[in-house]
């Protein structure tokens, strides 16, 4: 080495403090809500609501705070902002998400591969319907600003779209793990729809689109009489009873771990890219 070469330290960068920060800020609270919520959900309902109630306390509480801290403290700093556009991006999200799902039930059925039986039910279970419903949006909304909110836009914003969507998808899926009835290609399904989740909220700088692929997609596959990400939620008088094996029908998973779903996923990502414009 030359003896004149001088090595200069290396150079502080504030901006990359404050963005690990702030993210290690978010992510602690959500380890925090995750650990405290479930057990203050208790109460409430069986696994299912506690799940969807927790996410919901833990993803508001989360963004709230660190929105508050370090922002100014409003729903448009982590993606909730009202716009005109938003109740649009709202419902075509709830339209693919169920589409989506009413798609595979429907090809099963018209093809042979699957048919409806009618199962006994409780008197209550209709009267619970809209319990259900708003337990699945709470869940929905709860997992989205967990996994698309001011963290995730954040990161957006710093180090690239790539960088962020991949990592966070491959998170979302590989946390579904403990599901009920789990498989690989359950988990597999799972991180492509936190990929395509992700990538609606770049299509539109905004978290209600993928809300309402969430939502519209969770809300449906009760309806349809298949189990939801291992859980079973009997609310009609009928459920589909499969005549073909676990790669297609997801097995007792739910349709997420179907090939099915995979061709789906595939086909939601070609609408958001050609019927979503450009937003933000």
């Amino acid at each position: 080495m030359n003896a004149g070469t001088q090595i200069s330290p290396a150079k502080f960068d504030p901006d990359k403090l404050r963005l690990l920060v702030r993210v290690g800020v978010f992510i602690l609270l959500v380890i925090l809500g995750r650990m405290v919520f479930p057990v203050l959900m208790q109460p409430f309902g069986g696994l299912l609501v506690v799940s969807a109630l927790s996410a919901f306390a833990t993803g508001a509480l989360a963004n709230a705070l660190v929105a508050r801290g370090w922002e100014r403290g409003q729903l448009s700093d982590f993606g909730l902002g009202w716009t005109p556009a938003s109740g649009r991006d709202l419902m075509t999200g709830i339209a693919g998400g169920a589409g989506g799902a009413t798609l595979i039930v429907m090809v099963a059925v018209v093809s042979g591969l699957a048919a409806f039986d009618t199962v006994p039910l409780a008197e209550r279970t209709w009267g619970a319907i809209p319990v259900l419903i708003v337990v699945l949006l709470f869940g929905s909304v709860g997992e989205e600003l967990v996994f698309h909110g001011y963290a995730f836009q954040h990161l957006v914003r710093h180090i690239g779209e790539f960088a962020t969507v991949l990592p966070v998808g491959i998170l979302f899926g590989l946390l579904h793990l403990g599901n009920q009835n789990v498989t690989l290609l359950a988990v597999v399904n799972t991180i492509a729809w936190g990929v395509l989740l992700g990538c609606a909220y770049l299509r539109t700088r905004a978290l209600w689109l993928p809300i309402g692929m969430h939502f519209g997609w969770n809300v449906a596959t009760p309806f349809l009489g298949v189990n939801l990400s291992g859980f079973t939620i009997a609310v009609t008088g009928y459920e589909l009873h499969w005549r073909t094996g676990v790669l297609w029908s997801g097995g007792a998973y739910g349709l997420e771990g179907g090939l099915f779903t995979t061709v789906v996923v595939a086909g939601l990502f070609v609408l958001l890219y050609r019927v979503i414009p450009q937003r933000g």
